[in-house]
């Protein structure tokens, strides 16, 4: 059974729909390569390594809790990890790498749907320890999962891309076996979030990395009926990002999630509109946090202010890039706690 929500989780009241007093804060990728205690143990281990051993990825999923005061830790994993489990070998060097790109009507007939318990195992057990050390504390613990469009635009592309043109290029010449590929990745998504959920994740966030790059027609066929059933699939509060998507929003508003994440194109007062009564999430531009701390302060409260007028999370629009300072984070968390949404609407 699912653990009890972290007691009086401020991101937890804020992504259910309350508009707080503060704006609750957490940040992309937060646990990762510009920390130096991360990069400690990358010296030792593989990223694989990191992810797969559930001790590991609990002590860098923690890391950025004990430096900041942060109301929510994301599990440190990669929206790869459910994959291997399909038969699919995957690399990283340092992005993913899909040994064979899936392209034939036979390499998708192979792939396997494991149960739940089969498909990463690690990664329940990583979020069981997360939980226990955070114990009764005010900070609640995201899961996360890739979206079956994004999962299936590395599978077909075979590595990160610019335009992901084979991808965008085989859902218009092979539409059958993109629905089929899609299938099985939606049947994965879903047995692999509601793991995480019984596991004792509080929330879940679907990450869409790539939906920017379709049209809305292809958006709505190739994306929106399979993410729907993902996230109707999910009995937790749930977020979805998609990066560059501006475009998408219509359409993405049809998706039954309690938080939308946007990303650093539009401020969020032009966006609040389109998503009524739901969370918004962002959306500072990460490369803010390359600038000095007079600049940083500056643009995270216009960012804070665009969020009044409904629940607003705070975060960055994407990851945390990797040449960020740890003392630019500091200072950006202590400006949004030091933001009082209420005397600011006075």
């Amino acid at each position: 059974m699912t653990e009890a929500r972290t007691t009086a989780s401020l991101f937890l009241r804020a992504l259910l729909g309350e508009d707080t007093p503060r704006a609750p804060i957490w940040l992309m990728r937060q646990a990762g390569r510009y920390l130096p205690e991360y990069r400690a143990i990358k010296e030792k281990a593989t990223f694989w390594e990191m992810v797969r051993t559930p001790e590991l990825a609990a002590e860098i999923t923690l890391q950025p809790l004990c430096r900041f005061s942060l109301d929510a830790a994301i599990l440190f994993s990669d929206i790869m990890t459910p994959l291997p489990a399909m038969g699919l070998r995957i690399e990283f060097n340092p992005g993913p790498v899909v040994a064979e790109p899936l392209r034939t009507p036979a390499q998708l007939e192979a792939l396997e749907v494991p149960e739940a318990e089969a498909i990463a195992p690690f990664v329940a057990e990583a979020i069981r320890l997360v939980r226990k050390e955070l114990g009764g504390k005010p900070v609640a613990l995201i899961g996360f999962g890739g979206a079956p469009l994004t999962l299936a635009a590395y599978l077909v592309q075979g590595a990160g891309s610019k335009d992901f043109e084979d991808f965008r290029a085989f859902l218009r010449q092979e539409p059958r076996l993109a629905h089929r590929l899609l299938e099985k990745l939606t049947l994965l998504s879903i047995r692999y979030l509601r793991m995480q959920a019984a596991a004792g994740a509080e929330a879940i966030q679907l990450f869409d990395t790539w939906a920017g790059l379709l049209d809305p027609e292809a958006y709505r066929t190739f994306a929106l009926p399979y993410h729907r059933r993902v996230l109707e699939a999910l009995e937790v509060p749930r977020l979805y990002l998609a990066v560059g998507a501006s475009h998408l929003y219509p359409l993405v508003a049809e998706l039954p999630c309690e938080g939308v994440s946007v990303d650093w194109r539009l401020p969020l007062s032009q966006v609040r509109p389109l998503f009524p009564g739901r969370a918004l999430q962002g959306n500072l531009d990460p490369a803010v946090l390359l600038a000095p701390p007079e600049v940083i302060a500056q643009e995270a409260r216009r960012v804070l202010q665009a969020g009044l007028g409904g629940a607003h999370i705070f975060n960055l629009g994407h990851g945390l890039l990797r040449t960020t300072p740890p003392e630019h984070v500091a200072h950006l968390v202590e400006v949004v706690h030091a933001f009082d949404r209420r005397s600011e609407v006075l």
